[in-house]
């Protein structure tokens, strides 16, 4: 790998391999292989944004090996689902690290200044963990984030309360669990893109999730995606991208404008 990023650095340096090129090259350079861990450091250039751990399943050890590989390459850390005991560990051994207790995310320095808004509603105050990940995610992946928690359809007026602070946003994540009707509800309101969580939580039967989830994909409103139950990171992303390429069509009408 050094070798070959020698050559491409040296033709890139005489003008031989166009920057277009070089860019090709380093999106398809090797992992770093930790034996049972094997680090996409690269997965930055073409996701833009490094390799989110799932920390189920990885020992402490394995744990403390990936945090030594991002510091090492100064490249921006979060870990998911992780245990408070386990988080307390790696921030006593390792400066800069900042753990969410609710969101179960350890992150590694602040997040970058965010554009656009992204908002994340919660039905209930139960699904506070999956919307505190979803919120600091998004965060974290360079987006303004507004929350308002706690405005399930039990009391529609709470939400329609809030449709001026919707109309405002890009992008929405919507947690809900029990029945999981809020997100079809507001994309029922306004003419934004609705990222649904179904949450795993309720009675019995809501199924462990599984009811929200149906109800989710079955929604009669347009404009809604569904994530899997409880993945408030995965709607963060899929808000994230929705935001930014935004972001990016703005910046190059502002460029032409200029010319």
């Amino acid at each position: 790998m050094t070798r070959r990023l020698k050559e491409l650095l040296e033709g890139l340096a005489r003008g031989e391999i166009p920057v277009e090129e070089a860019l090709r090259v380093l999106e398809g350079l090797p992992y770093e292989d930790l034996g049972t861990v094997r680090l996409d450091h690269h997965r930055a250039l073409r996701k833009h944004f490094p390799e989110v751990i799932y920390a189920p399943g990885k020992t402490q050890e394995e744990l403390q090996e990936i945090v030594e590989s991002f510091l090492e390459k100064d490249l921006p850390l979060m870990i998911t689902r992780l245990e408070p005991e386990r988080a307390e560990g790696l921030c006593q051994r390792f400066r800069g690290l900042l753990y969410h207790p609710r969101a179960r995310l350890l992150t590694r320095g602040g997040p970058p200044e965010g554009r656009g808004l992204v908002t994340v509603i919660s039905a209930g105050t139960a699904d506070l963990p999956v919307a505190e990940e979803a919120r600091v995610a998004a965060e974290y992946f360079g987006n303004r984030v507004k929350a308002f928690y706690d405005v399930g359809i039990a009391g529609l007026h709470r939400i329609w309360a809030l449709r001026e602070e919707l109309w405002a946003s890009r992008a929405l994540i919507v947690v809900a669990g029990m029945e999981g009707a809020l997100p079809g509800v507001v994309a029922g309101l306004i003419d934004r893109p609705v990222i649904a969580v179904p949450t795993s939580v309720g009675y019995g039967a809501s199924l462990g999730g599984i009811a929200p989830l149906l109800t989710m994909l079955n929604t009669c409103a347009l404009g809604v995606a569904v994530v899997n139950i409880d993945n408030g990171v995965g709607a963060a992303y899929f808000a994230s991208i929705i935001n930014h390429l935004v972001e990016e069509k703005n910046g190059q009408k502002r460029q032409e404008e200029k010319r």
